[in-house]
């Protein structure tokens, strides 16, 4: 039976991606060696990461002011990095969810954090609007997509300030203008590689502002002037990170991904529109493209146990919900395939038949 990978992270990798990867952990770049084995410092490896690195540069279309690494740690580290690199006095933030709120705690060790809004009093269903942001703030942050909750910001906030923001689940899933940000990190896990390794666009001139000493290791300018190699890399999750830009490229870059997500994300949402059985958690404004949440009906609660097992006996993968929300989670990632939307979409009219 096919399988569909709706897993929120790790999650879905592209089919090019999981078999240029095995092959080169059998025998990375006809050196005989494992990709696993091979010094980060060789030159078949380092050509993999300048390659990697100026591939998010091309596709992204990243201005010269501002510099990609690949860093160990995943976004979580980021939470603290950020503000060890950026935070003088005070920094703004958006609560929009779980991962913001995990950011914002962090940032407080480092400074006074204002949190210019926030969706926790309906449980992150919606996206914050209507606030200010205090201009003498070092920086704004926010969380471009809400993995747990279903939500995305579908228009990115003008502020006077320099802009921060997480971007693990939604990036390299639409075009985005990267001149805006001072920094954008996201953890592979979603739509570039296997867990292990984070992506990180910082503008130059933002560094080297704050009075603290910075761990080598946690200073950005460290790994920018070591090309990403001060310390071992992850090796294995660089180089799948590389095909999958490679792939990318391929099928048109990033606008294209974007085409292909608005249709699969379309194709499900409105099942859970028409199907008596489901609803949106998500207000409708806020739809994300990469993680669809819905529940069981007011009048169907007792079926979501049984439609879960019904799912999975079909072959639907990862669509449990995350206990936050409860119900189901379809994530919808650049690899899922149409075919799969469509897959779900059929189970859930089958079962909505059976009732």
């Amino acid at each position: 039976m096919k399988k569909h990978n709706f897993f929120a992270g790790p999650s879905i990798l592209s089919d090019y991606t999981v078999k240029n990867t095995a092959e080169a952990i059998l025998n990375f770049a006809d050196t005989g060696l494992s990709l696993m084995e091979v010094s980060h410092r060789g030159k078949e490896f380092i050509a993999v990461s300048d390659e990697a690195r100026n591939l998010v540069k091309e596709l992204l279309d990243v201005p010269a002011s501002h510099e990609v690494i690949f860093l160990g740690g995943g976004a979580s580290l980021q939470f603290c990095m950020v503000p060890y690199n950026l935070l003088k006095k005070k920094a703004s933030y958006l609560d929009s969810g779980t991962w913001a709120s995990k950011a914002i705690k962090e940032a407080k060790i480092f400074g006074e954090v204002e949190v210019v809004a926030s969706s926790k009093d309906k449980n992150y269903c919606y996206i914050p609007k209507n606030y200010t942001v205090s201009d003498d703030s070092d920086y704004f942050h926010i969380t471009t997509n809400n993995t747990i909750f279903g939500t995305q910001l579908h228009t990115i906030p003008e502020v006077s300030i320099p802009l921060a923001a997480d971007m693990s689940s939604d990036i390299f899933s639409r075009p985005i203008d990267v001149s805006k940000y001072d920094i954008i990190y996201a953890g592979a896990q979603k739509n570039l590689a296997p867990a292990g390794v984070a992506v990180v666009i910082i503008r130059k001139e933002a560094l080297g502002k704050v009075d603290r000493p910075i761990p080598s290791m946690l200073n950005y300018q460290i790994h920018i002037d070591n090309d990403s190699m001060y310390n071992t890399p992850p090796v294995v999750p660089i180089f799948a990170a590389l095909q999958t830009l490679k792939w990318y490229k391929e099928l048109g870059g990033i606008p294209a991904m974007q085409k292909k997500n608005e249709v699969k994300a379309a194709i499900l949402y409105d099942e859970i529109d028409r199907n008596k059985l489901f609803k949106g958690t998500a207000v409708a404004e806020d739809r994300s493209l990469m993680n669809i949440c819905f529940v069981m009906n007011d009048d169907y609660t007792e079926l979501e146990s049984e439609f879960n097992s019904f799912a999975s006996k079909a072959g639907m993968v990862g669509i449990k919900g995350h206990r936050s929300v409860g119900g189901f989670r379809a994530s919808t990632y650049n690899a899922l395939p149409v075919e799969s939307v469509q897959a779900l979409v059929e189970i859930m009219q089958a079962f909505e038949k059976s009732k």
